[in-house]
C-alpha cells in the first residue's frame, strides 16, 4: 500500500469508525424508544425510511459510483481543472434530485403498499405517515453523494466520512426525546401526528445537516461551482451510454430488494406471544454486517479505486492487475476475520438493538446469514469497480442479472417454504448464495475482458485466512460460553452486548494473528503495518 492510499484510507477508516459507532448508538436509541423484533411501530419506520435510500438509489448511487467518478478523473485533466464540467453536472443531478424527490412523496401511499402488501391496515397507515417525513430526504442524500464522489475524485476523502456523525447526534437527540416523552411504542395504534413527526423529521433533518456540512468543506476542493444549465457538450451522451446500462443493473438491485421487502413484510410482530424478525430486524442486523465491511472495504478499497481508474485511464494493464489482487488481499486479510469474529459474538452482537436476550436469540442467526455473503461482497467490490475504470457498465449489468434472479429466487422460495419465524434468515441465505456466484460470474467475466488476474493467487490466500479465522472464532465463541452463553452479562444490556461483542471479537483477533504466524502468512506483515498507521501518533 502506497503512503497516498495509506494516509486516505486512515482518513476514511478513522472518520467511518466514529460514524459508525455514533450511528450504533442512534439505532440502539430507536430501538429503545420504537423496538425492533417483534415491533410492527419499528417495521413501519424501517420500510418508510429504506424509500428514499431506494429510490435514490435507483436514480444516482450506481451513476455516481460506475460513471462520475471516472470522468471527473478525465475532465480534472481538462484545461480549467474540471470545474465547469462539475458545475454542468452538479445542476443537472439538482434538477433530478428535485424532480424524483416531489415525485416519490406524491406516490408515497403507493410507494408503502408496494413494499409492504402484507401489512394490516393501521401498519400501512402509520408507515405511509412515515414515508411523507422520510422522502425528502432522497433530495439531500443526492447533493450528499454528488459532493463526496467529486472530492473522492480530487483524492479528499476526510469531509465525506465525518459528516454522518452530525447526522447521527441529531437523531440520537430527536429518538431520546421521543422515548424520553413516549417511552416505548412498539404497537401501530395509538400514535399521533406529532409523534410521527418527531420521529419521522429528526431521521429527515438529520440527512438534510449531514449535505450542508458537506458543503462547508467544499472550497478545500479548489472547484468554483456555480449553476449552469448548459448542459450540450458536457458528454451527456457518453454518460447516458454509460449510465444507462447502470441505471438498469440499479433498478434490478432494487427489484430484488422490493422482493425481499414484500416477503419480509409477511414476519411482522408476534405469533403466539414469541416475536418475529421482520425488516427492522432484517435491518438492524444488516447494519451490523455493514460496520466491518465499511470500516475495511469502503475506507482501504475507496482509495484503491481512484489509483485503479488512473491507471486504467493511463493504459496501464499491469498495474491494474496488480491492483486488483493487491486490494483483494488486503481486504481479505481484515475481512475474513471479520466475518468469524462477528458470527462468533452474534448473540451479543443482536443483543445491541434488540430489547431482551431472547429477541437477540432471535436474530443471532440472521446475523450470521448475512455474514456469509462478507467476503464475496469484498472481492466484487475490487472486481466490479475495474470494469468502472474501463467505462464498462455493460458487463456488470449481466452479472447483476443473475445475482437478481438469484436474490428473487430464494425469496419466492422462502415464502412458500419457510416458517414463518425463520423467513428473514431463509432471504438472508438466499442474498449470500446470490452474492457468491455473481463473485464466481463475475471474476469469470473480467479474466476474459483483460487476461489473468492472479485469481489462484489471492484465493489461496484466502483460504489461508479461513483456515486461521476458524480456530480464532471458535476461541471467541468459547469465551462467550464461559461468561454464561445466553444467561451471561454479555446479554443483560445493550451496552453489555457492545462490550461483550468488542471482547469476543479482540480475542479472536489475537488469536488469528498467531495463527497467521504459525502459517507464515506473507500478508500477515503489511496488515500489520496498515494497522499501525490507524494507531494513534503513527503516520
Amino acid at each position: 500500500m502506497t503512503p497516498s492510499i495509506a494516509r486516505a484510507s486512515m482518513m476514511i477508516g478513522a472518520g467511518t469508525l466514529v460514524s459508525r459507532l455514533t450511528g450504533f448508538l442512534r439505532t440502539m436509541v430507536l430501538v429503545a424508544a420504537i423496538g425492533s423484533i417483534g415491533s410492527r411501530a419499528a417495521d413501519a419506520f424501517t420500510v418508510a425510511n429504506q424509500l428514499p435510500n431506494n429510490i435514490y438509489a435507483i436514480i444516482s448511487t450506481g451513476i455516481l459510483t460506475a460513471v462520475i467518478v471516472p470522468q471527473i478523473v478525465k475532465a480534472s485533466t481538462h484545461e480549467d481543472g474540471g470545474k465547469a464540467f462539475v458545475s454542468k453536472l452538479f445542476t443537472l443531478g439538482t434538477v433530478i434530485l428535485l424532480g424524483a424527490t416531489a415525485v416519490a412523496v406524491v406516490l408515497a401511499p403507493i410507494l408503502v403498499t408496494l413494499y409492504a402488501p402484507r401489512y394490516s391496515p393501521d401498519q400501512l397507515a402509520l408507515a405511509t405517515a412515515f414515508a411523507y417525513w422520510c422522502l425528502p430526504q432522497i433530495l439531500f442524500y443526492g447533493l450528499y453523494a454528488l459532493l463526496g464522489e467529486t472530492m473522492h475524485a480530487r483524492n479528499v476523502y476526510g469531509p465525506y466520512t465525518l459528516t454522518p456523525i452530525a447526522n447521527n447526534v441529531i437523531s440520537i437527540i430527536g429518538f431520546g426525546a421521543f422515548l424520553l416523552l413516549f417511552g416505548l411504542k412498539t404497537d401501530v395504534v395509538g400514535w399521533t401526528p406529532g409523534m410521527v413527526a418527531l420521529v419521522g423529521g429528526t431521521a429527515t433533518l438529520g440527512i438534510v445537516l449531514q449535505a450542508l456540512l458537506l458543503l462547508v468543506f467544499w472550497r478545500g476542493v479548489g472547484i468554483g461551482v456555480r449553476p449552469d444549465f448548459r448542459w450540450r457538450g458536457m458528454g451527456l451522451g457518453q454518460i447516458g451510454r454509460l449510465a444507462g446500462w447502470t441505471f438498469l443493473m440499479v433498478v434490478l438491485g432494487q427489484l430484488g430488494g422490493l422482493a425481499q421487502s414484500r416477503v419480509l413484510s409477511t414476519a411482522s410482530g408476534k405469533i403466539d406471544g414469541i416475536p418475529i424478525a421482520g425488516v427492522a430486524a432484517s435491518a438492524n442486523m444488516w447494519l451490523l454486517y455493514m460496520l466491518p465491511y465499511s470500516l475495511i472495504v469502503i475506507s482501504i478499497g475507496t482509495p484503491y479505486f481512484t489509483r485503479l481508474s488512473e491507471h486504467a485511464h493511463a493504459g496501464r494493464l499491469e498495474d491494474v492487475r496488480a491492483d486488483i489482487g493487491r486490494s483483494i488481499r488486503t481486504l481479505s486479510v481484515f475481512i475474513v476475520i471479520a466475518a468469524f469474529g462477528i458470527a462468533a459474538a452474534a448473540v451479543p452482537a443482536a443483543r445491541i438493538f434488540s430489547n431482551s436476550a431472547g429477541a437477540a436469540l432471535i436474530a443471532a442467526p440472521l446475523l450470521i446469514a448475512f455474514l456469509i455473503s462478507l467476503i464475496p461482497n469484498t472481492v466484487i467490490f475490487s472486481i466490479q469497480r475495474t470494469y468502472y475504470a474501463y467505462d464498462d457498465t455493460r458487463t456488470p449489468f449481466f452479472f447483476t442479472v443473475v445475482q437478481t434472479g438469484v436474490v428473487m429466487l430464494t425469496a419466492w422460495l422462502a415464502l412458500l417454504y419457510v416458517p414463518v419465524e425463520w423467513r428473514a434468515v431463509g432471504v438472508a441465505l438466499g442474498q449470500a448464495l446470490a452474492a457468491i456466484i455473481q463473485t464466481a460470474l463475475a471474476t469469470w467475466l473480467l479474466h476474459r475482458k483483460i487476461g489473468s488476474l492472479g485469481t489462484a493467487s489471492w484465493m489461496f490466500a484466502i483460504g489461508r485466512f479461513v483456515v486461521a479465522a476458524i480456530p480464532a472464532a471458535a476461541v471467541g465463541f468459547g469465551v462467550f460460553l464461559l461468561t454464561g452463553g445466553v444467561h451471561g452479562w454479555m446479554v443483560s444490556g445493550q451496552l453489555l452486548g457492545a462490550v461483550g461483542t468488542a471482547v469476543i471479537c479482540l480475542v479472536s483477533l489475537v488469536v488469528y494473528l498467531g495463527m497467521l504466524a504459525l502459517l507464515r502468512a506473507p500478508e500477515l506483515t503489511p496488515a500489520l503495518a496498515i494497522v499501525r498507521r490507524f494507531l494513534p501518533g503513527r503516520r
